[in-house]
């Protein structure tokens, strides 16, 4: 039994109105507690935000949305739907990866599909390799989902399970690129289903091999595009939960906290003091640790994940060659992983990602136009260069970026640029991202599962974490998790009201 928050939580205080703080609003709401958001900026949504330039809607943060049924769990927990909310529309492929020698594949989570593209694309051998990692990964998935990845951990103990045992039978504490390795030989296939940890901030041969988990949720699993963009969801959830009940107060920046002892009794604003039995911190660990006035002691300093430079465009054209989501693999790859987690330099040879919303929702750009969002990994800014240097960086990698893409097939890029917006880590650190990077604290094994930054920090009895740098960590689905662990301490995993749609998992069509 984890432990939960003692005394009264009859009015709780939600600090953030993120994907984690709105799944939480939304499952103490189910729980019958009273809820208030408080949120900085003017609209929800967190990293999952939304600016407006020139009548193109551009999405500030995630551009991949999987595992939607926990989405739906957190509607469901006020007796809402995801459904009734927003309109999924399943993105087939879920992925086009171009690679330097000319070579496309396009990523189908439908087995069959799948496949037979990769038959095409590599041979029947290779197609024989996916068919065993796919039912690899799917157990892989079925043995961490509830144990390890929606739970919350007070000590490393609870890891002794026969869950545990399983997973290490699956070769799951080997190396994620060695584990790839002995179901598919073909060098560029391997970088389809491992990629993913580089957003976990671990090289692949690095990398636990656990960590394929998230290669099940984008390339087995199913991939979704909200009609209207990412940051349709956490609108509709703020909705939902306003509808519930919850108080909604955007534009009130958090300055301290007030406490009693152990306990927090009051979050204070810059308009006032809302006195609560409890408070869910969803800020980056820094500035949640400041609130509280300590940090945990750990034996090593937490290491970050590399940031990423997003570059946003709006264009007079696209090209045929585009999906919705396009890896665009550079010929380096182990040393491109180096450079990022290791050297902290900007890659050399670089692999990026291109999302085209325009190619699912047109509305996004003004008619005729298309939208682009160009995210190319790069290091934090503990390790590379520091927030000051982006600033002089910054053009200069915008420009060596078109013309890369330029170079390998997006010709007229530059010139096709009618609106932009350049993000570099200099923008992530001054939200208050540490080390400049939007994806917080890597998963090495120090900082996974019972090893990771706590949702309950000693001293304070009252306040739990969430958001990606606490229990279970980074990406859409682990954040929305976490909003729900931390409902559970406060309620003590007290069940939500009935729901008048029931939660599923959504497979692709």
């Amino acid at each position: 039994m984890s432990r939960t928050v003692p005394g009264r939580t009859d009015h709780v205080v939600v600090v953030g109105a993120g994907l984690s703080g709105l799944a939480a609003a939304l499952h103490l709401l189910g729980a019958g507690r009273r809820v208030t958001v408080v949120e900085r900026e003017a609209s929800p949504g967190g990293r999952a935000g939304r600016t407006v330039r020139g009548g193109y809607h551009l999405d500030t943060g995630p551009t991949v949305l999987t595992m939607p049924h926990l989405a739906d769990e957190a509607f469901a927990a006020v007796g809402d739907s995801l459904d009734a909310r927003v309109e999924l529309v399943p993105l087939h492929p879920a992925y086009r990866a171009r690679f330097a020698d000319g070579s496309t594949l396009d990523v189908h989570t439908g087995a069959e599909a799948m496949e037979a593209e990769i038959e095409r694309f590599a041979g029947a051998r290779e197609a024989a390799g996916y068919r065993r990692l796919r039912a690899w990964l799917e157990r892989l998935y079925r043995v961490q989902m509830r144990r390890f990845i929606d739970a919350d951990f007070d000590s490393p103990l609870q890891l002794l399970h026969p869950d545990l045992a399983r997973l290490a039978a699956l070769g799951g504490f080997g190396r994620l690129d060695a584990r790839i390795g002995r179901f598919l030989h073909d060098e560029r296939l391997r970088r389809v289903f491992s990629f993913q940890s580089l957003y976990a901030g671990v090289a692949p041969e690095r990398a636990l091999a656990a960590y394929a988990v998230i290669a099940y949720m984008d390339t087995v699993a199913g991939v979704w595009f909200p009609r209207g963009g990412m940051h349709a969801l956490p609108r509709a959830m703020a909705d939902a939960a306003a509808d519930a009940g919850a108080d909604l107060r955007f534009g009130q920046p958090v300055t301290r906290l007030e406490r009693s002892g152990e306990r927090i009794t009051a979050v204070v604003t810059g308009t006032g003091r809302i006195a609560c039995d409890a408070v869910v911190l969803t800020p980056d660990l820094p500035v949640t640790y400041r609130l509280l006035g300590r940090a945990p002691r750990r034996p090593l300093g937490l290491r970050f994940s590399p940031s990423a430079v997003i570059l946003h465009v709006g264009t007079d054209r696209t090209w045929p060659g585009l999906a919705h989501h396009t890896l665009s693999f550079g010929a380096a790859w182990r040393r491109t992983f180096r450079e990022l987690t290791e050297s902290g330099s900007l890659m050399s040879d670089p692999s990026l990602l291109v999302t085209r919303p325009t190619a699912t929702d047109p509305g996004l750009a003004p008619p005729g136009r298309h939208l682009h969002y160009i995210l190319a990994p790069c290091p934090n800014t503990s390790l590379g260069p520091d927030a000051a240097d982006w600033g002089e960086l910054g053009p200069r990698y915008r420009d060596s970026l078109l013309t890369e893409l330029e170079r390998r097939g997006l010709d007229g890029l530059a010139a096709a640029v009618e609106e932009e917006c350049l993000v570099t880590p200099a923008d992530w650190q001054a939200q208050g991202h540490a080390a400049g990077s939007p994806f917080s604290a890597a998963h090495t094994f120090a900082q996974t599962g019972p090893f990771r930054p706590r949702n309950l920090v000693r001293g304070t009895v009252n306040a739990v974490l969430a958001g990606c740098g606490t229990t279970p960590g980074v990406g859409v689905p682990t954040v929305l998790l976490s909003g729900k662990l931390a409902a559970a301490r406060i309620t003590g995993g007290a069940r939500p009201r009935p729901a008048v749609h029931a939660s599923r998992e959504r497979r692709p069509v």
